[in-house]
């Protein structure tokens, strides 16, 4: 039996279903807490070990989401308080190679090339309680390895590169289950898309418009109006025209009426988007307390607030009033399971939908790319090389041939 192993530079891969004894891994620890250009160190740890029902995964290209950052905050909540270690691996989202296979998974086998779902089951089989992987868990993405439950794993698009492949999991799955399993979009139906630039609106916008709704854009900049538009918008609103429209508390009074004749105007351009006097009858929400006082008064009677989020704080005010009178619902959404993911994923497999590529960075830019996301500065969706040795391969075999060893 060959020896194992030490340590392989980033970038290489080792022989195919040859697991090191060590890795590299951006680590985050509860002493340096902070942005991420702080708490984001690059050190060498163990290889994750692989029990029953588990897989381990070359990792060739991670993701970048928001909640790496909090990881790296320890906030809202410190997630290192209940992995029982004293560093996490973050990272949601990963494409790679299945490398070693835990007792009982079936359906895999090494080579296989991947895409993973951050949906962690705290008892497979036998509960839906999930945790996030590469938050909730310590085993995130941004390592040369990761370990996963054989249910993460989907079938990676053969069309996509490594790093599109991997920036769009969490996001995309998130989106799909608020609209298509949570809100049940129908066809003909206005969908208002607070964030529309971002990762999570510029799928909401692909999959209202695949579903035959009328998505409209919220953003926060004109230059992200013509990809709104690209992604099937039919409208797109600039929120900085209307300053007063955002939530601020111990508003004055004046403030309030400014405010609440901010939202006014706002709901009367969305009527000139549309051609009539009608507002969403879906509002797509994951901004949280800013929006929401627009989003429950703007929403059509019978209209649905989906929400699976709150960026700018959770504790949300708003009229109540608007909510019974007109039986408006609130609907709460968290992730996806593994049904969810698998049903989404195909829509990316068949090309109709399609990842936001907008920046592409190196691994010793992992800490930056992270730092530009807590800075507001990506939109899209964003991911950093970890095994794949340079972009633009698709394959296992073309990152042999692009020279990592073998």
């Amino acid at each position: 039996m060959n020896k194992r192993p030490g340590i392989v530079p980033v970038g290489r891969l080792p022989a195919l279903g040859v697991v090191p004894e060590r890795m590299h891994a951006y680590v985050i620890r509860t002493s340096r807490f902070g942005v991420p250009e702080v708490s984001f160190v690059a050190e060498e740890v163990d290889v994750w070990p692989v029990g029953p029902g588990e897989v381990l995964v070359q990792v060739m290209a991670a993701g970048v989401n928001y909640n790496a950052v909090w990881a790296g905050l320890g906030t809202p909540v410190n997630i290192l308080a209940n992995h029982g270690l004293d560093y996490v691996v973050p990272g949601s989202d990963a494409s790679g190679v299945v490398w070693a296979i835990g007792e009982g998974v079936t359906g895999w086998e090494v080579g296989d090339e991947v895409v993973l779902h951050c949906n962690h089951l705290l008892e497979p089989g036998s509960s839906d309680l999930q945790t996030i992987w590469g938050y909730e868990t310590p085993d995130g993405s941004f390592a040369q390895f990761t370990r996963v439950q054989a249910q993460q794993l989907l079938r990676k698009p053969p069309q996509l590169t490594w790093e599109e492949s991997a920036s769009y999991g969490l996001t995309y799955y998130t989106a799909h289950r608020m609209l298509v399993d949570r809100a049940k979009v129908q066809p003909g139906e206005v969908v208002l898309v607070w964030g529309a630039g971002g990762g999570l609106g510029v799928f909401a916008l692909q999959i209202a418009a695949a579903m035959g709704a009328r998505p409209i854009a919220v953003v926060s900049g004109d230059d992200k109006a013509a990809l709104c538009r690209e992604l099937g918008a039919v409208g797109v609103i600039n929120r900085k025209e209307f300053p007063a429209l955002q939530y601020r508390e111990g508003m004055s009074a004046t403030q309030e009426s400014e405010h609440k004749a901010a939202i006014k105007a706002f709901g009367k351009r969305i009527w000139e988007i549309l051609g009539e006097r009608t507002g969403p009858d879906v509002v797509f929400e994951h901004v949280g307390a800013s929006t929401f006082p627009a989003s429950v008064f703007l929403a059509n009677k019978f209209g649905r607030i989906v929400i699976c989020g709150a960026t700018t704080g959770y504790n949300l005010t708003f009229d109540v009033r608007h909510l019974w009178m007109h039986q408006k619902q609130i609907i709460g959404s968290h992730f996806a399971d593994a049904d969810s993911c698998r049903r989404a994923n195909g829509l990316m497999l068949q090309g109709k939908v399609k990842p936001v590529m907008t920046e592409c960075y190196a691994w010793e830019q992992v800490p930056r790319a992270h730092q530009r996301m807590y800075e507001n500065k990506l939109h899209g969706t964003v991911s950093c090389l970890v095994g794949a040795p340079r972009a633009g391969l698709r394959t296992y075999a073309e990152a042999l041939a692009a020279g990592s060893e073998g």
